[in-house]
């Protein structure tokens, strides 16, 4: 058993050593209006809008369309299933404790210079095309936003909804199932190795879900999330 008493707050996150906050409990009311929101984003508008194209309306660029259904997200639950936003999360930066911000600071110092030795060739290309510029800042903040979304719907709502219910254990376990294998990443079962992607998505789905669940600050999994979602993904749109 760590001695966290003895640690310096600037270490215990990376023990998920978080001070608990005192959340209102989700009741059945609130419980189900979660769920219709979850089922509501993910299987009737679908994460990449798949309802635009059954209707066979033209599909918005990823810009307009992952804004808007942050925003969407977020709304829903203030307003649809009447939750204050810092009970599936997102607290105020001063009521974040000394080990929330450090951590939070670290981990997105450490994410990004992992990130920019990996990709150093790519941000080389993009640095030195000036062209490429005013797209790379957009598809970036796209990219991060849309990582940030996840973690809204998948942790935030979905995941608070069920441990609220079900317990943090079965609560963790059938949101991050539904992460890995649910409408946001079932076109990976087209692809040519998905099991492989299957697992590593599980396993980063599961960290996030234990961080979450140890810290209760969404803005932490989002912000990580975000980050990795804006230089894997984000830079693969913009230098092939």
């Amino acid at each position: 058993m760590l001695p966290a008493g003895r640690l310096s707050p600037h270490l215990r996150g990376h023990f998920l050593l978080f001070d608990r906050k005192s959340v209102p409990p989700i009741d059945s009311a609130a419980f189900t209006r979660l769920l219709l929101i979850y089922l509501f984003l993910e299987v009737v508008i679908g994460p990449r809008f798949w309802i635009l194209t059954w209707l066979h309306l033209p599909l918005p660029p990823s810009w307009v369309r992952v804004p808007f259904l942050v925003a969407l997200a977020l709304v829903a639950v203030r307003y649809l299933a009447r939750l204050k936003l810092s009970q599936i999360g997102l607290y105020r930066w001063r009521e974040w404790t000394t080990t929330e911000r450090s951590y939070f600071l670290q981990t997105v110092c450490l994410g990004n210079v992992v990130f920019i030795t990996i990709f150093a060739h790519r941000l080389a290309l993009i640095t030195v095309d000036q062209s490429l510029w005013g797209r790379a800042f957009l598809v970036v903040l796209t990219q991060f936003a849309w990582g940030f979304y996840q973690e809204l719907v998948y942790r935030g709502i979905l995941q608070t909804a069920l441990v609220g219910r079900l317990g943090p254990v079965a609560g963790i376990l059938i949101a991050n199932t539904l992460f890995t294998f649910g409408p946001l990443h079932f076109y990976h079962f087209a692809g040519r190795t998905p099991l492989p992607m299957f697992i590593g998505i599980f396993a980063i789905g599961l960290f996030f879900s234990v961080l979450f669940r140890r810290s209760g600050n969404l803005w932490i999994v989002g912000a990580l999330h975000g980050i990795g979602d804006a230089y894997i993904d984000g830079l693969r749109l913009i230098v092939r």
